[in-house]
């Protein structure tokens, strides 16, 4: 322990001293409660940075640790003249050291911390925060000091919720060598091994090592990463109280997420979750126990986009079998054009047998007019336009098209008289699949909208949504079309 705010802060022997050393860019640190993670972050703070944050996605959560931080820093509670906390800003000053405590509540929030550059980022919980939270704020990761380390610590215990999946792909490689049964990967990971990664053409891609490398004129510097377990049993200070008897207590899967480190534990059923993640997942099970069918092409779901931070997803579909979804930053989409031209190119030669749904309200419009042009049986969807469909069990009707193409596949999952489908693997999939809630209402079954799921999320559901389109059916009756012949001559944007 720590008997003066003079003294330095040490590491627990066994995975916070790994952690403590790690010369990753990117750690991620935990998976079991009481593994010592809030500590990591403030011995890191106090000894190691200049310039510290440490974020909690509410700010009362920050509570224990600003508490903490006391025992740690000034564990005598006499003032230091050059050791102090300010209330007001909740920042310590810590003999030149500056160290804040930060929240990030709500998406819009994560726009305070713009042109805020610090050399230590830590995220305490981050299975709370969004994806595009943690990405936008890490952005300012960096030090005018040349002998400054910079670096992203990343606590958590398992995701209780579709906020926080997004941190089982980001460490899969470690998850996948940690629970062989529950992850696969093609090359795992070991604890605190390091492996790399750069964003390449909007998308992360896994390096071969650390050496900056030239990529469309640019010279591209990877970062590290690596995922240190840590449990109850490795700090000496908790692991001989009461607090193993807390989390034993507890009910599952908190009690196997929170004692063991449990990431294949299930989250609790929500009632209103309108398609189950266990659903998802048995259906992504047969994914990976089939081949692809000896089939034509059946049909295509394209969530449109135009411009900004959504891609552009486009779902293949073979009988009960989906493709992987192919997804595409929507500033490569610069108008209906250039994504009629993507969809071609992706198809590669390909027509779909039965239907092509495409979201065609508002920027999808101009798409839909595209395609049509190239494929027969080309179906516009608007999400807010009525529909007539009933549930299978004839009981309930649909508030409009969205709560359509959701429950239609709700009940293609369904393990007892579902269609048997075939989902594409990744956690991506399971995470924009299982996000959407429903609710009754006098005019049928209504789905949340895609603005407050993205809000809650972080993100759009594009991938998800390009799977819902593609298992949507043709109406009945006729749909006019001309099916193009020869090349379609479309510029692409590079």
């Amino acid at each position: 322990m720590i008997k003066s705010s003079a003294e330095k802060w040490e590491p627990s022997p066994g995975p916070q001293t790994e952690g403590y050393y790690s010369p990753a860019d990117i750690l991620g640190y935990g998976g079991s409660a009481g593994g010592g993670k809030t500590d990591l972050l403030l011995g890191l703070a106090k000894n190691e940075h200049t310039n510290s944050v440490i974020f909690r996605r509410v700010f009362p959560n920050l509570r224990a640790v600003i508490e903490r931080s006391r025992e740690v820093f000034n564990p005598t509670g006499r003032d230091h003249q050059k050791d102090t906390y300010n209330e007001s800003l909740h920042r310590w000053a810590l003999d030149g050291r500056i160290l804040e405590f930060e929240a990030c509540q709500y998406e819009k929030d994560k726009n305070n911390q713009r042109g805020r550059p610090r050399d230590f980022y830590g995220f305490d919980e981050v299975t709370e925060f969004s994806k595009s939270m943690v990405e936008f704020i890490m952005a300012w990761l960096r030090s005018t000091d040349p002998d400054q380390r910079c670096r992203v610590v990343m606590t958590f215990n398992p995701p209780s919720d579709d906020v926080g999946t997004w941190v089982v792909e980001y460490f899969r490689p470690w998850l996948a060598y940690l629970h062989p049964n529950n992850f696969t990967h093609p090359n795992p990971a070991k604890p605190g091994e390091l492996r790399w990664y750069a964003v390449l053409d909007g998308e992360e891609t896994e390096c071969k090592d650390g050496k900056p490398f030239m990529y469309k004129g640019e010279k591209i510097q990877p970062l590290s990463r690596t995922f240190i377990p840590a449990k109850l049993d490795d700090n000496p200070y908790l692991r001989d109280t009461n607090y193993r008897s807390i989390l034993q207590s507890m009910p599952e899967p908190l009690r196997s997420q929170l004692l063991h480190g449990d990431f294949s534990a299930a989250a609790g059923k929500d009632p209103w979750q309108v398609l189950p993640t266990e659903w998802v997942r048995l259906a992504q099970a047969r994914w990976l126990e089939r081949e692809k069918p000896d089939v034509p092409l059946t049909a295509v779901g394209v969530d449109a986009v135009r411009g900004g931070q959504d891609k552009l997803a486009i779902c293949k579909r073979y009988d009960n079998w989906f493709d992987e979804v192919y997804g595409l930053p929507g500033v490569n989409v610069e108008d209906g054009p250039a994504l009629a031209a993507i969809v071609w190119q992706e198809l590669d030669g390909e027509k779909p047998s039965y239907v092509m749904n495409i979201d065609a309200a508002s920027i999808g419009a101009s798409g839909y007019d595209s395609l049509k042009t190239m494929y027969r049986n080309v179906i516009p969807l608007n999400a807010s336009e009525g529909s007539d469909y009933r549930d299978k069990s004839k009981a309930f009707k649909m508030r409009n098209t969205r709560a359509e193409y959701y429950w239609r596949m709700r009940e293609a999952l369904d393990p007892e008289h579902g269609d048997d489908i075939a989902l594409p693997p990744g956690n991506e999939i399971v995470a924009d699949l299982c996000a959407a809630r429903w609710s009754l209402t006098a005019a049928g079954i209504q789905i949340e909208k895609k603005e407050d799921i993205k809000d809650r999320i972080g993100r759009s559901p594009d991938k998800g949504e390009a799977i819902l389109f593609a298992n949507m059916p043709k109406p009945k009756g006729k749909v006019p079309g001309i099916l193009a012949q020869g090349k379609v001559k479309v510029r692409l944007k590079k």
